[in-house]
């Protein structure tokens, strides 16, 4: 059965934390899960949208270093990106989101330009490294003129230590409480506390507060990395022999 939205909106000046407005309303049903009869098992079947879940390329994976393979070919780049930008912090049901109003930054990957569009947040964390699953995980969203999409996932993972924290995780922090309020490394990670994680989850409609999808086979595919993470990568492997 779909769910309905409660639709909770909170905009936001990126690195002020000053709320300036909010919005509640109902805007639609999620007719998705992540358990039960609308589970991702099932995505494929509920909608001709949704066909392509039952692909053989999907995403998470389980990324295992030591098979990643190298390619030096891979032309990535990015602009600066403006650190001061109106932004809009959505709660869709299941997720939450930051939609950002004005130009970011965007980043060029073999020749293709992906504007920044959007980041949302995962708990736990949906790609595994080396068997290991996280506890958050960050989407910055990007998308090209056709429509094309390139994403950057951040991993967390908890600390105890308030200064290891997410700085823009803590920014965020009353946004997310009053979003929970309204009715409707050298793994390469950032840290998060329970409590940050309990408020990412807090906003959320029950059913989706754990809203990872299930890690994907890879069919014959490999995990090619960049020539910077390669060095990254083997510099760790001689450090921890």
């Amino acid at each position: 059965m779909a769910s309905k939205i409660p639709f909770s909106v909170v905009a936001i000046s990126l690195f002020i934390g000053l709320a300036l407005a909010t919005v509640d309303e109902e805007v639609g049903t999620i007719d998705f899960g992540y358990s039960g009869e609308n589970g991702p098992s099932d995505w494929s079947r509920l909608k001709p949208a949704y066909s392509a879940c039952s692909g053989k390329n999907q995403s998470p994976i389980n990324i295992i270093q030591k098979n990643t393979v190298l390619n030096q070919n891979m032309q990535l780049h990015s602009k600066e990106y403006n650190e001061v930008v109106n932004a809009t912090l959505i709660n869709w049901g299941h997720i939450i989101a930051l939609h950002y109003n004005g130009h970011v930054g965007w980043m060029e990957i073999n020749g293709t330009k992906y504007t920044f569009k959007q980041m949302h947040w995962h708990t736990p964390s949906e790609h595994l490294i080396n068997g290991r699953r996280y506890a958050a995980e960050l989407h910055l969203v990007h998308e090209a003129e056709d429509r094309s999409a390139a994403v950057i996932a951040i991993l967390y993972r908890y600390s105890n230590s308030p200064a290891e924290f997410d700085p823009f995780l803590v920014k965020l922090g009353q946004a997310f409480q009053k979003l929970s309020k309204e009715k409707s490394d050298k793994e390469h990670v950032r840290f998060i506390s329970k409590q940050q994680v309990e408020a990412l989850k807090a906003p959320l409609m029950p059913g989706y507060k754990d809203n990872a999808r299930p890690k994907q086979p890879l069919n014959g595919r490999q995990i090619v990395v960049h020539d910077e993470i390669h060095h990254r990568i083997m510099k760790n492997k001689r450090t921890n022999i």
